[in-house]
C-alpha cells in the first residue's frame, strides 16, 4: 500500500551555506503532529511559498510557487542513502513535504495524479528537485550535489490540484498516470547530466514551466 508516512514543515534557520542568496532556509523539516492543510500557492515571485500550510520558503526566487507545491521523497530512497552515507536520516531530513512509502517516486510520470487521504487531496507530479549548496551544507557533506545527482534519486515536485489536508499514514492512490514515458528519473538526468534527452521532455504537457521552457530552449538551439 502506498502512503504517506509524515507530513513535514520547516523549522526556518539559518542558511548554513555563507554564500547562498538567502539569509533563511526552510529546508530542514520535522513531522507535523495534525494535520497540515495542502493549497495551491501562487506564482513563485509574489505567490505564498510553499504548498503547505506553516511551511517556509527561504529563497522565493528559486523555491515554491504552484509547480514546487510540494515535495515528496520516498522513505525506501532514504533508506538506501542511510546505508551509504552509514548515517540515521530522519523523515523531512532531504527538505521533504511527503515522506512516502509503497510509491515509487523517481519512476512517477509527469502529469501523474496522487489522491492522498480522505479529504479530497489531489497531486500532480510537475519535476524533480535540483540539489543546490543549501541542501549540501544542511547536510554538512562534501562533493554532495555530484553524488546526488549520480544517484539519480531526485524526488518529486507536485502542484496542487485540489485541497485539502494531509496527514500522517494518509494513503496515496495513482488516479491518472499519462501514457507517455517521461518520468522524474528521465528529467533529472535531462536537466542534471544527460542534455541530449531534453526533446523527448517536451511530450509532457505537465512539466513544470521553467523545465518545459529549458527543454524547448535548448531543443531549438540543437535542431537535429
Amino acid at each position: 500500500m502506498a502512503e504517506v508516512l509524515s507530513v513535514n514543515v520547516a523549522r526556518a534557520r539559518t542558511n548554513p551555506d555563507p554564500r547562498g542568496q538567502s539569509n533563511v532556509t526552510g529546508i530542514d523539516k520535522v513531522a507535523a503532529a495534525e494535520a497540515v492543510a495542502v493549497r495551491a500557492p501562487g506564482p513563485m515571485h509574489g505567490g505564498l511559498g510553499s504548498g503547505l500550510v506553516g511551511d517556509t520558503i527561504g529563497n522565493p526566487k528559486v523555491h515554491g510557487g504552484d509547480d514546487q507545491a510540494v515535495y515528496a521523497y520516498a522513505r525506501e530512497d532514504l533508506d538506501d542513502w542511510e546505508i551509504q552515507l552509514q548515517r540515521t536520516l530522519t523523515n523531512g531530513m532531504f527538505g521533504e513535504n511527503l515522506t512516502t512509502s509503497g510509491i515509487d517516486v523517481t519512476n512517477a510520470r509527469i502529469g501523474e495524479r496522487w489522491r492522498v487521504g480522505s479529504d479530497g487531496v489531489v497531486l500532480e507530479v510537475s519535476a524533480p528537485r535540483t540539489p543546490c549548496r543549501t541542501f549540501a551544507a544542511f547536510l554538512h557533506l562534501n562533493h554532495w550535489i555530484k553524488t546526488f545527482t549520480q544517484a539519480g534519486k531526485p524526488g518529486a515536485y507536485l502542484r496542487v490540484i485540489s485541497p485539502g489536508s494531509v496527514r500522517g499514514g494518509d494513503t496515496i492512490t495513482i488516479d491518472h498516470r499519462p501514457d507517455h514515458d517521461v518520468t522524474i528519473g528521465l528529467v533529472f538526468r535531462a536537466r542534471m547530466s544527460e542534455p541530449e534527452l531534453l526533446p523527448r521532455l517536451l511530450v509532457a504537457d505537465a512539466l513544470s514551466a521553467e523545465l518545459k521552457e529549458y527543454a524547448q530552449r535548448r531543443a531549438s538551439s540543437n535542431p537535429r
